[in-house]
């Protein structure tokens, strides 16, 4: 190991890379030392007290092109603090984090280690001038890095087919953070869906909801989460009669209590890198339904389909959940009925998913994660 760990990313507020974070710092820093560097001081996740906090102090600008007009600034600060430090590494989580990584690079000698958690061409796909800067960022940034970390082979063949990135990529999936033998506590409740995540567009629980306002038995759907979209679904639930039925539960980051008192995961997201909660989802034993958008849940669910390819109809039985269309209502509603309707298939899909989340348990991960950060280059995709 090295004799210390650095970490940057915007901040520590709740979210999927966020948690990755705080994972992988309170585990490392048993063996060495350890820093994370906030740009804006915001912490949700428990940190190991040994953990070295340095803040910027960067308010949370709601506007895009402020952010990246301050990016030359930061990127100095952030090398003046290298230096300061003696840092010989720092591994950078989120794009604003990776920009100020590699760019520090004109101020101060490091080797920058970037993790990309979402498939850029499912983020910045418009014409607007925030895509534009972000596209062009991307494709000079990350070729002047000393290593990429994707968090899934889609967004690893994206980088490299529509942002030409040649730097050395070495895919390392997320870990799942919760213990997989949780599940054994309490009894489901065979009635209730549930989904996690932040309440934006992109996660799109509208769908879910929509889908949902089909049954018309006594079943549940808890929405954990908070976030700019709070109102108008709570808006779209009182408009579709739903107020008894649909519980919004707010934020937390330990998630399990929740996911054991429920039944079917369901998720509706339009992009991801690979979402935390499906593995969290799969680690308490649940059966899960998922979006098949880029990139991570085909990855999780079905492992030995074609990573690259999207589905566009129907639902699909994969090996380790059901996958439906992004944006496509009705298939959420038929895959939700299915699971309700199917007690064998749902005794099946949680057998699966135990199984499955095996598969990342934390230890080899952190086994991949050193090898990055010793330059073994060892390539784990």
């Amino acid at each position: 190991m090295p004799n210390q760990i650095v970490f940057l990313i915007n901040s520590l507020d709740g979210g999927g890379a966020e948690r990755v974070v705080s994972v992988l710092l309170n585990r490392f820093v048993k063996e060495t030392t350890c820093y994370v560097i906030l740009v804006e001081n915001t912490i949700t996740y428990t940190l190991d007290s040994r953990i070295k906090i340095i803040h910027l102090n960067q308010p949370s600008y709601q506007n895009s092109v402020i952010k990246l007009l301050k990016l030359p600034w930061l990127a100095f600060r952030l090398a003046s603090i290298i230096r300061t430090y003696h840092f010989t590494s720092v591994v950078s989580f989120l794009y604003r984090s990776n920009y100020m990584n590699v760019l520090s690079k004109f101020f101060s000698s490091h080797r920058a280690i970037i993790s990309e958690r979402i498939a850029p061409s499912s983020m910045y796909y418009d014409s607007s001038l925030t895509s534009k800067i972000n596209r062009m960022l991307i494709r000079y940034c990350y070729q002047r890095a000393d290593v990429i970390v994707p968090v899934s082979q889609a967004i690893q063949y994206d980088l490299k087919e529509h942002f030409n990135i040649r730097t050395y990529q070495s895919v390392i999936y997320n870990p799942s953070s919760l213990n997989t033998m949780e599940q054994e506590m309490q009894e489901h409740d065979k009635k209730s869906f549930i989904t996690v995540g932040s309440l934006t567009l992109r996660k799109n629980q509208a769908l879910i909801i929509q889908a949902f306002a089909k049954f018309s038995d006594n079943s549940k759907l808890y929405i954990l989460g908070k976030g700019e979209k709070e109102s108008f679904l709570k808006q779209l639930v009182t408009t579709l009669h739903l107020e008894k039925k649909v519980i919004f539960l707010d934020f937390d980051s330990h998630t399990a209590p929740y996911l054991l008192r429920a039944s079917i995961f369901v998720f509706a997201s339009q992009s991801e890198g690979f979402p935390n909660v499906i593995l969290e989802a799969l680690s308490c034993g649940l059966p899960v339904i998922s979006t098949d958008c880029l990139s991570g849940p085909r990855e999780i669910l079905a492992p030995q389909t074609d990573y690259t390819y999207q589905m566009d109809e129907g639902i699909e039985e994969a090996e380790f959940g059901i996958l439906v269309p992004v944006n496509d209502t009705e298939a959420m509603q038929k895959a939700m009925q299915k699971l309700l309707d199917d007690e064998n298939l749902c005794k099946h899909y949680r057998a699966q998913a135990l199984k499955r989340a095996q598969d990342f348990a934390i230890e080899p991960i952190l086994g991949q994660w050193r090898d990055v950060l010793e330059g073994k280059h060892t390539c784990v995709a």
